[in-house]
C-alpha cells in the first residue's frame, strides 16, 4: 500500500523518473489501485527530446496509482506479483499528461471508468 514519503515509479511518458508521495486524497491512510494521490517529482529524465514540458523537480502534480509492491490472486491458481509501485500523472482537471504508458494495467481500473488509462497502456490486461 502506498502511504505518505512512499517512493513511487512513473510508467509514462510525462518526463519525469520518480515522485514521492505527499497526501493520500479521500481521507484514506492507503492508497490502492485506482487512488489519487498527490505527489512531489524528485527525479527527471534528462535531455528527454520534448522541449515543451512543464515538468520539473519539485513540482507537485495529481498522480493515478497504476501498480503496487503486492501480490494480487485473481483466481484460484493465478497469481500476480508486481516489482515496484507506479503512478500515472495526472493535471488538475484529472486528465493525463502523458500520450503513452510503458507497461500493461490492470482491468480493475478500467472497471473504475479510467478509460484514457486503459486505451494508452500497452495491450493486454491483468
Amino acid at each position: 500500500m502506498i502511504q505518505q514519503q512512499s517512493i513511487l515509479r512513473i510508467v509514462d511518458n510525462s518526463g519525469a523518473k520518480t515522485a514521492k508521495c505527499i497526501k493520500v486524497l479521500k481521507k484514506k491512510t492507503e492508497a490502492k489501485i485506482g487512488d489519487l494521490i498527490i505527489v512531489s517529482i524528485t527525479k527527471v529524465i534528462k535531455n528527454y527530446t520534448n522541449k515543451t514540458l512543464k515538468i520539473k523537480k519539485g513540482s507537485v502534480f495529481l498522480a493515478i496509482v497504476v501498480g503496487l509492491k503486492k501480490s494480487y490472486q485473481k483466481r484460484k491458481n493465478f497469481l500476480f506479483l508486481i516489482n515496484h509501485n507506479s503512478i500515472c500523472l495526472v493535471n488538475k482537471q484529472k486528465k493525463l499528461i502523458a500520450t503513452r504508458l510503458n507497461k500493461p494495467i490492470f482491468k480493475d481500473l478500467k472497471k473504475k471508468k479510467i478509460f484514457k488509462l486503459a486505451s494508452l497502456s500497452l495491450a493486454g490486461y491483468y
